[in-house]
């Protein structure tokens, strides 16, 4: 170690020891709430739910010199990718000249041939990319891989940085680390000088909520202020491409796209896409949609092309490369193949292009010395039939960092992932640090570290004290926002239905814990008797929550209500619902704050009881109601939430109404409404004489004061729908707004005495209606999503 090289380790571990005293593992937990705090999380392909992301709270250190080393050597594998795809989608005189046979091309998946001859709007094929590097232990840095399509893991070294600095807060200043706010605003200044209008509008293409990095991308469109969208969302028209949102058509100048090339669009590649955009390739190849990447970059992410990757330095650029491959032999040349098959014990072995191989367990990289003699014989066998499937590559050892193992601290191997990104002058900008994996094991192998067990942030230091850049604005700044921006239909949809299952769960629940006795009125004789359990009973079987169970006795009643609560084998239950909503609330990541996000993904209660386990859930749907009521900023987005709590609390309690509260009711019928309705409290402060059915149905249905209320949910529904934006400007109401007017104009003049089930039934049909109107006019309709007349350039 070169003297003074170890002053900076010993300020990590100084502040280590101010957060966690004689306990490191404390430094581990603690860096891993801040991370969840954040909302850091990745899910596992074939799980539903997400995993916490893996932070460690010690940092890999790397001093200011040495990064510029890596810094030179990311730009200059940048422009050298550049120019080779210029010319693979150009003249193609670099395999005309016999540079790299045309195999190599032709055979990638990811050659994209209907894509030749097109120029990428803004002269790049690549805006970002992303590199993986190992140290031997000598010191010395080696490419491991690189991410050209759509690469993945800037926005979990952000993460990173966010948790280890709140949890090492004194560390940024002793150590004059590199911020990672510049490098994100150049991407996103490059991205819009690249754009035809001044003022763009970008998004972020997601594949969706269940993609492994989906949490990172929803994060990255939050801090970058891009649009977060999904094939669904856009559409193509005209050679334009657009955005629909709840105000109509609006125009989308540039996509980062995390989907995979081959399903952008199935009019131009794969036809069975179906998150694709039809006819996104003809607007990028008319220049007015700049796509980072480029489609079809990936043909130089194969592992065969690291094999001529040197030669093609030396030959385009005069230089060698600053940051080596490892050693890479394509078993497509005849003698490349034979030294592959004489050695590959000592190697690893690959997929050539990504794609599974017959010769090989799986589509990873695997050590030769680790087949066995069944699969030693099968890969040989497949080498003598299809050679140019296969790359075999050095076994590289990589170098340690300490990590924090239980209470102490321990070396493991790591990669590092370091990303570029253009910016406004087309000059690439690395981001200072990325983000390095850690392996479980202490096998220094970087074929057996894989994806790695932990992750670490990345701090590049020096002696140079950093300028406290950010991409908040200045405190002084005199510009002021007020509009939240722009609201595609499918988000607007999915706040709409998830207020709607989240106001349904509640209601469902309500049911039962009121047929399992859990009235507050119990001990006066007006607790629900046979007749009204009977309706409870029937209410919640006609849900779908549950079937009818074989009596009215107290264990069977018990079975039903677990059934009503838990079941999941098609039964609308309880936790079927917040299924549902934890399934909407996924793919809003970017609009949801992290509590929320965190309450609806909590597990389903197992208390003992079976009111414990309402009682419990009861008191988490309340808390969600509290953070959209308190916390939400009153956007659209929110108004389509409550739009949904509106209309489905409107629903229930006009249902509750018509079988519990119309003439004949008897105290326990009355009892329950208010139950259902949550106004028993009230009832009591206003009414001291007993429980009657005309009070009772004014509270609960025509009190326009009454949260509860159906005459409160009316209200509230009108003054969402006139608050909306309407596609036209002559001032006339929409469906929309015509059907709420109308449905006010049934409920508000209504008396309590005169009201009948014909007119609650009639209520219940506007309700379908209007739910139905405002559909077709916010919200995706299948082949019908154009609305022609709400184009509009904006």
């Amino acid at each position: 170690m070169r003297a003074g090289a170890a002053a900076p380790w010993l300020a990590v571990l100084e502040e280590l020891s101010s957060v966690a005293g004689d306990d490191l593992g404390h430094a581990r937990e603690r860096v891993q709430r801040h991370a969840i705090d954040i909302g850091t999380g990745f899910r596992i392909i074939g799980e539903d739910s997400e995993r916490p992301w893996p932070v460690s709270p010690m940092p890999l250190l790397i001093e200011a010199a040495e990064w510029a080393h890596i810094e030179r050597g990311v730009v200059q594998r940048a422009d050298l990718f550049e120019t080779i795809l210029a010319d693979l989608y150009g003249p193609s005189r670099l395999v005309e000249r016999g540079h790299f046979p045309a195999t190599l091309v032709t055979g990638s998946p990811f050659f994209l041939r209907p894509l030749v001859g097109l120029a990428p709007p803004g002269g790049h094929h690549l805006h970002f990319v992303a590199i993986d590097l190992g140290r031997s232990p000598s010191g010395e840095w080696r490419v491991l891989a690189d991410h050209l399509r759509a690469p993945t893991g800037a926005g979990y070294a952000l993460e990173n940085r966010l948790a280890v600095s709140r949890t090492l807060g004194g560390l940024q200043a002793r150590l004059n680390v590199r911020r990672h706010a510049p490098f994100f605003a150049a991407f996103r200044e490059g991205l819009a000088a690249a754009c035809r209008r001044s003022d763009p509008r970008i998004g972020l293409l997601t594949p969706g909520r269940y993609n492994p990095s989906y949490p990172e991308q929803a994060h990255l469109a939050r801090y970058l202020g891009l649009l977060l969208v999904e094939g669904d969302d856009l559409a193509a028209l005209e050679d334009r491409l657009y955005v629909r949102t709840i105000a109509g058509l609006k125009r989308v100048d540039a996509l980062w796209r995390r989907l995979d090339p081959r399903l952008l669009d199935p009019l131009a590649f794969d036809s069975h896409s179906r998150i694709g955009v039809p006819g996104l390739i003809d607007v990028w190849a008319q220049g007015n949609v700049v796509l980072a990447n480029a489609p079809g970059a990936g043909v130089l992410e194969s592992p065969a092309f690291g094999a001529f990757l040197p030669q093609l330095s030396t030959r385009l650029t005069g230089a060698d490369l600053i940051l080596p491959n490892i050693a890479t032999w394509w078993c497509g040349q005849p003698r490349e193949a034979a030294h592959v098959a004489g050695e590959f014990g000592s190697m690893l072995l690959s997929p050539a292009f990504g794609a599974r191989t017959l010769g090989l367990p799986g589509d990873a990289p695997v050590a030769g010395a680790d087949l066995t003699p069944e699969q030693r014989a099968a890969f040989l066998d497949d080498l003598t039939r299809r050679p140019q499937d296969y790359v075999g590559q050095e076994i590289v050892r990589l170098s340690t960092m300490p990590v924090i193992i239980e209470d102490r601290l321990e070396p493991r191997p790591f990669t590092l992932r370091v990303f570029a990104a253009r910016d406004a002058q087309g000059h690439w900008q690395v981001l200072p640090g990325g983000f390095a994996r850690i392996g479980e094991h202490p096998d220094p192998r970087a074929a057996v570290l894989g994806e790695g067990t932990w992750s670490a942030d990345v701090c590049v230091h020096g002696a140079e004290p950093v300028s406290p850049v950010s991409l908040l604005p200045a405190p002084d700044s005199l510009h002021v926002r007020r509009n939240p921006g722009t609201l595609p239909s499918r988000v607007a949809d999915n706040f709409f239905w998830l207020g709607r299952y989240l106001e349904r769960g509640e209601a469902l629940l309500a049911a039962i814990r009121v047929m399992l006795g859990h009235s507050i009125d119990a001990d006066t004789g007006a607790a629900p008797d046979e007749a009204t359990i009977a309706k409870l009973v029937a209410e919640i079987v006609d849900s779908g929550a549950a079937p009818a169970p074989a009596s009215f006795r107290r264990a069977d009643l018990i079975a039903f209500a677990r059934t009503a609560m838990e079941a999941r084998d098609g039964w609308q239950s309880v936790a079927a619902i917040n299924t549902h909503a934890q399934r909407i609330a996924g793919g809003s990541r970017d609009r949801l704050s992290v509590d929320m996000v965190r309450l609806l993904d909590a597990p389903f209660p197992t208390h003992r009881g079976m009111l414990d386990r309402a009682g419990s859930l009861q008191r988490r749907y309340a808390a969600i109601a509290g953070l959209s009521a308190e916390h939400m900023g009153r956007t659209a987005a929110w108004r389509f939430h409550d739009l949904g709590r509106r209309i489905e609390r409107a629903r229930a309690i006009t249902r509750a109404a018509r079988i519990f509260g119309m003439s004949g009711a008897s105290a326990g019928d009355l009892s329950t409404l208010l139950d259902l309705a949550d106004s028993q409290i009230s009832y009591r402060q206003r009414y001291l004489t007993g429980i009657a059915r005309v009070p009772v149905v004014d509270l609960t249905v025509l009190d326009p004061g009454n949260p509860r209320a159906l005459a409160f949910q009316v209200e509230r529904v009108r003054e969402h729908l006139a608050a909306l934006p309407v596609l036209d400007d002559d001032g006339m109401a929409e469906p929309q707004q015509i059907e709420a007017t109308e449905l006010l104009a049934l409920v508000a003049p209504a008396q309590a005495a005169l009201l009948d089930p014909e007119t609650l039934s009639e209520v219940e049909h506007r309700l379908f209606r209007l739910s139905e109107a405002i559909a077709r006019r916010y919200f995706l309709q299948g082949a019908e999503p154009l609305r022609a007349s709400g184009l509009t350039l904006a």
